[in-house]
C-alpha cells in the first residue's frame, strides 16, 4: 500500500494538533476529512464565534471538515462513514464512542502527551512538570473503552531541563508528536495495517512497585499556591502552570480579612537556598511571610525562601517582580496565602 491510497481521517483541536495535520498534508498522505470541536463563543458577549485552530489549517488547505456537537449523533456518524476511512488519528481532541473509534478498518490511533501508562488523563504535560519528571515524551496507542488505556504502537522520550515550562515542553512535544505519528502511520502502511502493539497492563504489572502518576484535569482551585509546601515543589508548581493556566496567590496585610486582598498570578519563580528560620521566636518566619530584598519579592515556603520573578495582576501584563514593587509600598508588611 502506498500513502497516497491509505484514507485517513484526522481528529484534533488546538494548535498542538495543527503541526501533526500540517506534516500529513505536507507530506502527502491522504487526508480525506477532518473532525474538530464546534467554533467556541469568544468576547464579552460571547457574540463572535472563534474557529479552532485545526478547522482554520483544514480550510486553508480545503480539506472538508465535521464539527459535531455529539459523537454519537446520527447525522454525523454517517458522515463520517461515508468518508470511507481506512485509519482515524486523533491528537487532542476529545473521548470518542466505539461506533467512531472501531470504524476504519485500521482502527484509530491516538497522539497522547506523556509515556503511558503514565500520566494517563487531560493534563500530562503540566503534572510532568509539577511533578519535577526529568523526562516525558509522546505515545501513538489504539483507542479502546477506557481513556488512555489502549495498545500502545510507539514511544519517544523529551528532556524536561529544569528551568523548563509548560510552554517549551508543549513546543517540545507537539513536533516530537507530529514525528511519532507519521512514522506510526508508515508503520501500518508497510504492514497492511498488521502493525505490533502492547498492552498497558503488561508494562505496568513489570513496574508493580512504582506508583503510577495521573494527569486529572486542571481546574483554578488547583492552582493556587500552597506556601506550606517546600521551595522545590513550589518552584516546580509555578512552572508546569506556566504561561497557562498560570499558578496563582493572594497577598494579604497582616490582620486584614480575607477577601480584600491582592490576587497575582505567578509565572516564574526561583530556588534561593535560604533557610526559613523557625527556631528563633522573634524572628521566626512561616510560610507565606513576604520580604523585600534588594528590589527582590521572596516569600516563605516551608523550608526555604523563594523569589517570585513575574507576575501578573488582574487586569494588567505580566510583569517582572521588580516593576511590581514599583507600584507598592511597605509589601512586607503583607503575606501570601
Amino acid at each position: 500500500m502506498k500513502k497516497e491510497d491509505l484514507r485517513i481521517v484526522f481528529m484534533g483541536t488546538p494548535e498542538f494538533a495543527v503541526e501533526t495535520l500540517k506534516r500529513l498534508v505536507e507530506g502527502g498522505y491522504n487526508v480525506v476529512g477532518v473532525v474538530t470541536q464546534p467554533d467556541k463563543p469568544v468576547g464579552r458577549h460571547g457574540s463572535v464565534l472563534r474557529a479552532p485552530a485545526v478547522k482554520e489549517y483544514a480550510l486553508q488547505k480545503g480539506l472538508p471538515v465535521l464539527q459535531p456537537e455529539k459523537m454519537k449523533d446520527p447525522q454525523f456518524v454517517e458522515a463520517l462513514d461515508a468518508l470511507n476511512a481506512d485509519l482515524q488519528v486523533v491528537v487532542a481532541f476529545r473521548m470518542l464512542p466505539e461506533v467512531v473509534w472501531a470504524m476504519p478498518r485500521f482502527g484509530t490511533f491516538n497522539v497522547h502527551a506523556a509515556l503511558l501508562p503514565r500520566y494517563r488523563g487531560a493534563a500530562p504535560i503540566n503534572w510532568a512538570i509539577i511533578n519535577g519528571e526529568k523526562k516525558t515524551g509522546v505515545t501513538t496507542f489504539f483507542l479502546d473503552h477506557d481513556i488512555d488505556t489502549g495498545r500502545i504502537i510507539k514511544q519517544k522520550e523529551f528532556d524536561i531541563p529544569d528551568d523548563a515550562d509548560v510552554e517549551y515542553v508543549y513546543d517540545g512535544l507537539m513536533n516530537l508528536g507530529a514525528e511519532l505519528a507519521i512514522e506510526t502511520i508508515d508503520a501500518i502502511i508497510e504492514n497492511d495495517g498488521d502493525i505490533a502493539s502492547i498492552p498497558q497492563d503488561e508494562i505496568i504489572q513489570s513496574t508493580e512497585n512504582e506508583p503510577l502518576p495521573h494527569a486529572p484535569k486542571i481546574f483554578k482551585e488547583t492552582c493556587e499556591i500552597d506556601w506550606n509546601n517546600t521551595a522545590k515543589n513550589i518552584y516546580n508548581f509555578v512552572r508546569g502552570l506556566s504561561p497557562v493556566p498560570a499558578a496563582w496567590t493572594s497577598l494579604y496585610k497582616k490582620g486584614e480579612e480575607k477577601g480584600g486582598g491582592i490576587v497575582v498570578k505567578v509565572y516564574k519563580t526561583a530556588k534561593t537556598g535560604m533557610p526559613v528560620i523557625k527556631e528563633n521566636v522573634e524572628n521566626k518566619q512561616t510560610p507565606g511571610c513576604i520580604s523585600i530584598e534588594k528590589g527582590r519579592l521572596m516569600i516563605a515556603a516551608a523550608d526555604e525562601w523563594i523569589e517570585v520573578i513575574e507576575l501578573q495582576m488582574a487586569g494588567k501584563k505580566r510583569m517582572l517582580a521588580k516593576d511590581f514593587l514599583n507600584g507598592f509600598h511597605n509589601l512586607d508588611h503583607f503575606f501570601a496565602e
